[in-house]
């Protein structure tokens, strides 16, 4: 009986083990830019018989004006970090430490490793696993590589899935066309896209967006790893 208990455990560690690793393998596999990658959220739909609206478009077919807002907006030291700013996270865990609200200190990289592998929601088992495979993303694909696939995936509504899809949907264009207001509506809805509509923007989002516009209008030095 004991030992029929142990083997049991051993099986569970095993997949266990196999379950945390998993990550990183695919990371290897998704650095060819042929391979699209579909994030948990898709799969998510997919299981719930929803389906889901995602066209993949190669970086250089997404307007350099939504790359610009979304950098400035989500992660303006994308350029310079490898893939966390830590600057930023100790300013979290102090305010954790001392009992005050927490802020956000997700990098893009940090987002792309959640929602390809992991899930929403706060929690600090999901931080502790997101960190290393943000830093193994970082490492293993380049700049732009990264950025692609966060404009590939991520959520810009309720089925609606990377950034042709959302400019489609919100705004009648492809993501090469998008203009720069645009695409501030589209990196200020980012945070919260299904209470935030980029395509019906409230007064607070269209002020929000205004200065992610000015922003990206003067990103020019934080954006060199992208546009040499």
């Amino acid at each position: 009986m004991f030992a029929r208990i142990r083997r049991r455990w051993r099986q569970l560690l095993v997949v266990a083990v196999v379950l945390l690793l998993l990550p990183y393998a695919l990371i290897i596999l998704y650095s060819p830019n042929f391979v699209h990658p579909v994030s948990s959220l898709m799969l998510r739909d997919l299981a719930l018989l929803r389906g889901y609206d995602r066209q993949w478009v190669p970086f250089e077919k997404i307007s350099p004006n939504l790359v610009q807002s979304v950098m400035m907006s989500e992660d303006g030291q994308f350029c310079m970090h490898a893939g966390v700013d830590w600057v930023q996270m100790r300013g979290v865990v102090d305010d954790a430490l001392e009992g005050e609200q927490t802020r956000g200190a997700s990098t893009i990289p940090m987002q792309t490793a959640k929602n390809l592998f992991l899930w929403n929601g706060r929690s600090f088992v999901r931080k502790a696993m997101e960190l290393p495979l943000a830093l193994a993303a970082d490492f293993v694909w380049t700049k732009r590589r990264l950025m692609e696939i966060y404009l590939n995936i991520a959520e810009w509504g309720p089925g609606i899935y990377g950034a042709e899809a959302a400019a489609q949907h919100h705004f009648g264009v492809p993501a090469s066309k998008l203009t720069r207001r645009q695409a501030a509506l589209l990196a200020v809805s980012l945070p919260n896209p299904i209470d935030r509509n980029a395509g019906k923007p409230g007064r607070g989002l269209r002020r929000l967006a205004s200065m992610i516009e000015r922003r990206a209008g003067a990103s020019g030095g934080y954006i060199k790893c992208l546009y040499p």
